[in-house]
């Protein structure tokens, strides 16, 4: 795929797509700019007449000479800035995007030595500009998703795996509802979020991208008139595979878009996870439980000197904000048309590259502020040495084990709702009619200790 220079961010930008975060966003450019779209759709109009030249049934049409071949496999492979400004230029004349990508087509096969120019009446062959612009939309998901987006999502998920093994046995006090809670890790809670997004990049990976390439109103009617014996149902799913799409055989004359509400959805659940870690993070971070990494030279607040916002998390938040509230709308929006055909997903569809982009932003903000992350294993321990009382699931566990019927109700009288000094359980412990082992067992149990099986969790992940 080639790329696509990047221009220094334009100040009269609309979008911060293209302006102050235009070099972060880069890396879609091959995939979702209107560039892309062009050269797409110039892939799909060229493999269509290759596909017919090397179909027995299209007679009409002879095998691709060699020469042809390679002259056109050239117009793809240095498809480039000026070649879509020719389309563009040939839109702006004809007003018709597709259209203009096949007269670009037939300029490029008059360029070619010999009887090349009389395949021009097999370019466009058949097709209705849907055919043409659900591949080329589907191409661009598929490859941003392969190359782009799953790439960074799993760095990320790499990094957050590496975080919880370095961090698999550090202590620390969990938070349910806000308030003290039984301690985990903070490995492990890193390991958490790492299997989600695993999980969800999964079903992103596995989202199918369907394709349909069946005429005006999805009959094959115009590719029967001119060609009734061909078997147009092969064909049409043959092309679409070759493609490396799912052929859909039921549509009008678009495709109905459903699939792209799955990968829409799919993605959501990706930016819903890592919205819940870096509101997570965020609020470690707070807590003193991480410390940052100052930047030198970096300014904190225009105004407090001493500090070091969490800025990568929260930037990360904002943009998770915009793309899934553009997602939840492409997704409900998209596949709904009027009868055979309107033209509101047309100009909707320009849209996808937009939360993409913000949720390749979130991703890259994410992993720079993971990246500046240190715990602060004094802070982490002071907060369980100061909160004993966490350790009153374990004491009326073991007391129900060996048959005290009122057990939670005792330790609700010693703890809830307030703070303990540990010499308080301590006498409560001494003072339990259980086996002396488990009552030393009890006796020895510190918050620190109270991790169950959190770090052997972490080891598996």
């Amino acid at each position: 795929m080639p790329s696509t220079p990047v221009d220094p961010a334009d100040l009269f930008a609309l979008s911060p797509l293209d302006g102050r975060y235009a070099p972060k966003t880069a890396p879609l450019r091959p995939y979702l700019s209107e560039s892309a779209l062009i050269r797409y759709r110039t892939l799909v109009e060229i493999q269509w007449l290759r596909h017919l030249a090397a179909e027995p049934a299209v007679d009409g049409l002879a095998p691709l000479k060699d020469d042809v071949d390679t002259a056109l496999q050239q117009v793809l492979d240095n498809f480039d800035r000026d070649d879509a400004q020719r389309v563009k230029s040939i839109e702006a004349e004809i007003n018709h995007d597709v259209k203009a990508v096949e007269y670009f087509l037939r300029e490029k096969l008059a360029e070619i030595p010999g009887d090349a120019a009389g395949l021009s009446a097999y370019l466009h062959f058949a097709c209705t500009s849907e055919d043409i612009n659900n591949l080329a939309y589907g191409l661009m998901l598929r490859d941003a998703r392969k190359d782009v987006l799953l790439p960074r999502c799993h760095a990320l998920i790499d990094r957050l795996r590496t975080m919880a093994h370095r961090l698999a046995d550090v202590p620390m006090l969990s938070r349910t509802h806000g308030q003290p809670a039984s301690p985990t890790t903070m490995g492990k809670e890193m390991a958490n979020f790492a299997h989600r997004l695993s999980s969800q990049a999964a079903e992103f990976s596995d989202a199918r991208i369907l394709g349909k390439f069946n005429g005006a109103v999805g009959n094959f009617n115009a590719h029967l008139a001119a060609y009734p014996e061909a078997p147009w149902r092969r064909i049409s799913t043959q092309f679409v595979e070759s493609l490396g799409l799912k052929s859909n055989p039921y549509t009008t004359q678009i495709e109905p878009h459903d699939w792209i509400a799955g990968y829409c959805h799919a993605l959501l659940r990706i930016n819903t996870v890592m919205l819940d870690l870096c509101r997570d993070i965020w609020g470690y971070v707070s807590l003193g439980y991480f410390r940052q990494r100052a930047t030198p030279g970096e300014v904190g607040s225009s105004t407090m000197p001493h500090k070091v916002n969490p800025i990568d998390f929260e930037n990360a938040e904002g943009n998770l904000g915009v793309a899934n509230a553009l997602i939840a709308y492409l997704a409900e929006r998209l596949p709904q048309s009027r009868w055979q055909r309107d033209l509101s997903d047309s100009t909707t569809l320009r849209n996808l590259a937009v939360p993409l982009g913000h949720s390749l932003l979130a991703t890259e903000s994410c992993l720079r502020g993971l990246g500046n992350l240190e715990a602060d294993r004094e802070r982490l321990q002071e907060d369980l040495s100061a909160n004993p009382e966490v350790l009153a699931e374990a004491v009326q566990t073991v007391m129900r084990r060996y048959g005290i019927a009122d057990a939670y109700e005792q330790l609700k009288a010693l703890t809830r709702g307030q703070s303990i000094e540990r010499e308080a359980l301590d006498e409560f412990i001494a003072g339990l009619d259980i086996p002396e082992e488990a009552r030393a067992r009890l006796a020895a149990l510190s918050p620190t200790d109270y991790v169950g099986l959190a770090a052997k969790l972490v080891s598996e992940i």
